[in-house]
């Protein structure tokens, strides 16, 4: 779409060249430089002389005063391109990106009551199978992260997006816990590569001054992933569509899984018309390369032709010249040198200065997915287990979650020789359709409001509100305040995620920030393991304790963002 061939014309790195295309030499909007009279003729190329030198004083001088100079570093560069078209068909396909890795993610929660009967699931292994897709992405999430600071980010998100599909589709047809077990970690290990990758590649099309609005409005995407799959759950698993045989069982559940591969598919084939991203390229010396995506952009987001676009050479700071230096090495093989850049970028995230980064952005990613995912995944369950306990009890009036989790656990139905059933009141999913709605006017907030207020407001004010929900948990005494508290902290979490997501993604160098990003989300997933599995475990063993081990990880990860530095409309490093 946006993709242009390097024009020969206007991408060479000459001095001399560059300084008379910017200053107006045989330009037609200064007249009479030359006298066609032959009688005066050395008088008039006296003349002309000096106009050519006022000309290009007052040419360099306007050019000035409009910001516009024949040279530039990135962050010029790419505001000079303008804002409009191609950023919103970038936000529409990377955000449709951001959709579709949160459906795969999230989808899990609303089949655990369904699948429960047809994989011979506990809460136990109920938990273990929302942590497996965790486990995937933990290692996947390095891998991809590395090999996109390497070999660069459209290819990686193109192959990735492929490899997750397939992987939900092989899933919906497994007939057992175990494969479908392996199938999640594989759909797991694709998605880990998903979310640095995004992020890495989505900033680095954005200039600073829309940089934070512009990556909260694709944060905004993950709520729509969960509209979606919490809509299309309501519409598809109480239904009795499919079929049954003695050895082959395709119901509901599992078309649900196959619609929720949709958009994988349609991720890479969409991915296929952007750019590569050229703030990669110039870190691997590809000036041309960058300088011809930068004029494509200029000419989608404006109508003019690529020569109008007013940067003919881009320039190089002192970091990016150590990098290229880096990128020089004699390194003949391609693969030797991915594995080369892989260890590189690895080593210098953990060694001075960017150590501190790292492990505060490690710290901050586990205490809030802990809470992210331990709660948010477990609140369908949570509504089903309240639609059991007032079907038992009709009249009662008051019941807390504890209680309703007590009752549960000592069913029949929840023991090993109990009378299982996959029938899932409707009523569960509108609830959970509910809860994730609740985040939109969150996310609407946090596009207005990231680069007015900042990304350390956000986050210590969601962490903090988000905690006071999940320690609130405990004092609730019906469904409709287990509704609403779970609606507020699906909206104050999906804010601080947002504001996460901007920070963690601009505190990283270029040439690491794939990286970067690849081991905070590492971090990220571990919380969702042990979110999940400390949920499952103590939520029927002891019930208080998840809520306030919740609260206090959220509040005090929220905290620790304050050692970071403030990334609100700087530039990218």
């Amino acid at each position: 779409m946006v993709e242009s061939e390097t024009d020969s014309r206007n991408s060479k790195y000459t001095d001399v060249r560059d300084d008379r295309v910017a200053n107006g030499v045989g330009s037609n909007e200064y007249p009479n430089t030359v006298s066609t009279e032959k009688s005066s003729k050395t008088d008039h190329i006296h003349q002309t002389s000096l106009q050519i030198v006022a000309s290009k004083q007052d040419k360099a001088t306007l050019d000035a005063e409009r910001g516009y100079s024949s040279k530039a570093d990135f962050e010029q560069a790419i505001e000079l391109t303008g804002y409009g078209r191609f950023h919103y068909i970038l936000l529409a396909i990377c955000g449709l990106v951001s959709t579709s890795e949160e459906m795969d993610v999230i989808s899990m929660s609303f089949i655990l009551p369904s699948a429960e009967c047809d994989l011979d699931l506990n809460t136990q292994t109920k938990g273990w199978l929302n942590s497996i897709i965790f486990i995937g992405m933990m290692v996947g999430a390095y891998a991809w992260g590395s090999v996109a600071d390497s070999l660069g980010r459209k290819k990686v998100l193109i192959v990735i997006s492929i490899m997750n599909a397939i992987c939900i589709v092989a899933s919906s047809f497994s007939q057992s816990y175990e494969v479908f077990m392996v199938f999640r970690f594989l759909n797991g290990a694709a998605l880990g590569g998903s979310g640095p990758v995004i992020w890495s590649y989505f900033a680095e099309f954005q200039p600073k001054s829309k940089r934070g609005s512009m990556l909260s409005f694709m944060a905004a995407f993950w709520t729509i992933g969960n509209l979606l799959v919490a809509g299309l759950a309501w519409l598809i698993i109480p239904t009795n569509i499919g079929f049954h045989t003695p050895a082959f069982t395709y119901n509901s559940w599992r078309i649900f899984l196959m619609v929720c591969s949709i958009p994988s598919f349609i991720v890479a084939g969409l991915l296929l018309y952007l750019p590569e991203s050229p703030k990669f390229l110039l870190s691997q010396g590809k000036f041309d390369e960058a300088l011809a995506i930068f004029r494509g952009i200029y000419v989608t987001n404006t109508g003019n032709s690529a020569d109008q676009y007013p940067v003919k050479e881009l320039l190089i700071d002192e970091q990016l010249k150590n990098e290229l230096e880096e990128v020089k090495k004699p390194i003949t093989n391609k693969y030797k040198r991915m594995m080369y850049n892989i260890m590189e970028n690895s080593k210098q995230l953990f060694m001075p200065p960017i150590l501190r980064f790292t492990l505060i952005s490690i710290s901050i990613n586990l205490t809030f997915h802990i809470g992210y995912y331990g709660l948010m995944m477990w609140f369908p369950e949570l509504f089903n287990r309240y639609d059991e306990f007032l079907r038992a009890h009709p009249d009662a009036e008051e019941a807390g979650v504890c209680q309703v989790t007590n009752y549960v656990v000592g069913l029949e139905s929840h023991g090993e020789s109990g009378v299982c059933s996959a029938t899932i009141p409707s009523s569960v999913f509108l609830e959970s359709l509910i809860t994730v709605s609740a985040a939109l006017p969150a996310n609407i907030l946090a596009v207005l409001g990231m680069d007015r207020l900042g990304r350390k407001f956000f986050l210590v004010f969601s962490t903090m509100a988000a905690g006071f929900c999940s320690a609130s948990m405990f004092f609730i005494t019906n469904k409709y305040q287990n509704l609403a508290v779970s609606a507020i902290f699906s909206g104050v979490i999906s804010m601080g995620n947002a504001s996460l997501d901007c920070l963690i993604t601009e505190v990283f160098p270029t040439n690491l920030r794939a990286t970067g990003v690849a081991v905070s989300m590492v971090a990220a997933r571990l919380g969702g393991i042990v979110g999940n599995v400390v949920i499952a475990t103590l939520l029927d063993l002891y019930c208080p304790a998840p809520t306030f081990i919740i609260a206090v990880l959220l509040a005090g990860g929220g905290l620790m963002c304050l050692f970071l530095p403030n990334t609100t409309k700087t530039d990218l490093s």
